[in-house]
């Protein structure tokens, strides 16, 4: 059964991507694992219990989800739920896409194992955890651990705050974070019959899959629901103000040509449509809509890090990480922002990438004399790096640190060995954590020294999931010790100093904010 056929038969049943018990012959022949959110009928793979497309909420359209169950009903829990519409590679889409998907050795609720929990990268627009890459056989067939995987609405679907336009959307800015939250919720109440322990849960997610853990470290309604938290170059300082956010879905509404005054027409014009009207220029930034969490004063009353760290998230224990050349996979070395880069236009073309407001001839010039044998395209990856995709995490580390709260930080300096001239470029952890290192999309390569790399991460996540303690010291301010992961991993204590110290000169703003 195809994942679009699979779909066909979930809309025409009602239901969800785990249908009514009806579904492939593995399904009907496997033992259900019973719950209160209903008795769910995997397949059995390589010695694992998988469970795909469990429903875990329904939405209405801008509108906060609300839980689904079926106590006592048979569903048949083997093909993926669709994704969010959006203008990314993966579907089938629709906004009805609150679903989840369980890697188990041991459906045993004796078992109490760690739960793992991720969340998809994407920003906060695209993405969907049933890429190949994010597949949990290989951490639960270690066994240690329950893997989860949740799609949930991005974009206009789950960000676009339209709170201050229509009373009757007072949730439309975090409606993607509530969705989340209903996620955990549902592992909360169900994911003992899967074999693991509700009291112990990490979240763990890549780019904006980080950036929304961060998040909801800072929201009261996501208190208690995790236990330990792991971004993997993900991170949000601040939150998309009101003001902005309103700025922004103005402008969504202009592209679409629907008044403010009557927004009515937005929840009956097809998903597709509103996609198309991300399209619009984003009032703040430029280029396309930007739609994130917004300090709504409901469900996000202050920024996640910023004056400092949010207190509800000191009680969880966290692990920040990123790689060593996060740029070099927003702007291809053939891109034409690099082509025919040189001394004379980098300062200009740089300029745009660093997301802070530094004279960028400066950075040019401190960048050369600290790195002699640097071309123009070293300093461009190097500098757009360390002041737009490595800072928010150092101010998040930062942070933690002086509020004395458990904190580990990593950096990933394997580089990809399909595509040398990418580095260790963003989600390249992605493989490396999950062992995926032959699914589609992985740059890792799949000899020893990929394989070292992967099972120093594995170690380090399921060690995590586990304890809550990384093995290596904690992150202070007087150490900043780093775990880099390689071929051969090692600890290393505040390996980009110089890099932290010129960048700490300016005041850091989330994009977005």
């Amino acid at each position: 059964m195809s994942a679009a056929d699979g779909w066909t038969r979930r809309a025409a049943l009602g239901g969800g991507a785990a249908l009514l018990l009806g579904g492939t012959a593995a399904a009907r022949q496997a033992r259900a694992v019973r719950c209160a959110a209903g008795d769910f009928i995997g397949t059995h793979e390589g010695g694992l219990r998988v469970f795909r497309g469990i429903r875990y909420g329904r939405a209405a359209r801008f509108r906060a989800p609300v839980a689904v169950a079926l106590p006592g009903r048979r569903v048949a829990a083997d093909a993926f739920g669709p994704v969010c519409p959006q203008t990314g590679p993966y579907g089938p889409q629709d906004e009805d896409c609150l679903f989840l998907n369980i890697w188990t050795a041991e459906a045993d609720a004796r078992a109490r194992k760690p739960v793992m929990l991720y969340i998809h990268g994407g920003a906060y627009s695209n993405g969907s955890v049933t890429d190949p890459m994010n597949d949990g056989r290989h951490i639960a067939g270690r066994g240690d651990a329950v893997v989860v995987t949740v799609n949930h609405r991005l974009n206009a679907f789950g960000y676009a705050y339209l709170a201050r336009l229509d009373p009757r959307f007072p949730d439309s800015g975090n409606a993607g974070q509530l969705d989340l939250i209903l996620a955990l919720r549902w592992v909360r109440a169900n994911i003992a019959a899967f074999g693991g322990d509700p009291g112990r849960v990490m979240v763990f997610g890549q780019s904006g899959g980080g950036a929304k853990i961060a998040t909801m470290m800072g929201m009261e309604a996501a208190q208690g629901l995790f236990h330990r938290a792991a971004t993997m170059s993900g991170q949000q300082v601040t939150a998309s103000g009101p003001m902005n956010a309103t700025a922004r879905a103005r402008a969504l509404l202009a592209r679409l040509g629907v008044g403010e005054r009557d927004l009515s027409p937005l929840l009956t014009m097809p998903a597709a449509r509103i996609v198309e009207g991300l399209a619009a220029t984003d009032p703040v930034l430029g280029g396309g809509l930007y739609m994130g969490p917004v300090l709504d004063m409901t469900w996000l009353t202050r920024h996640p890090f910023w004056p400092d760290a949010n207190p509800l998230g000191a009680r969880v224990p966290m692990m920040l990480g990123n790689t060593h050349d996060e740029t070099r996979a927003f702007i291809g070395p053939d891109s034409p922002r690099v082509r025919g880069l040189n001394w004379d236009n980098l300062a200009e073309r740089m300029a745009p990438e660093l997301k802070v407001d530094i004279l960028p001839e400066w950075v040019v010039a401190q960048f050369r004399a600290r790195y002699p044998a640097y071309g123009p395209l070293d300093v461009f990856y190097a500098a757009t790096t360390a002041g737009r995709s490595w800072r928010g995490q150092v101010e998040e580390a930062e942070a933690r640190a002086r509020a004395g709260v458990p904190g580990w930080v990593y950096q990933v300096d394997f580089a990809s060995r399909t595509d040398p001239a990418r580095g260790a470029f963003h989600t390249m952890d992605i493989p490396l954590v999950f062992a995926t290192l032959d699914a589609p999309g992985s740059q890792t390569g799949t000899g020893e020294d990929a394989r070292a790399a992967s099972r120093a991460m594995q170690d380090a996540f399921c060690r995590f999931a586990a304890s809550g303690e990384a093995a290596w010291p904690r992150y202070t301010l007087e150490t900043r010790a780093t775990m880099i992961f390689d071929a051969a991993s090692r600890v290393e204590n505040d390996p980009r100093r110089w890099e932290r110290e010129l960048f700490a000169r300016v005041p850091y703003v989330q994009p977005g904010t």
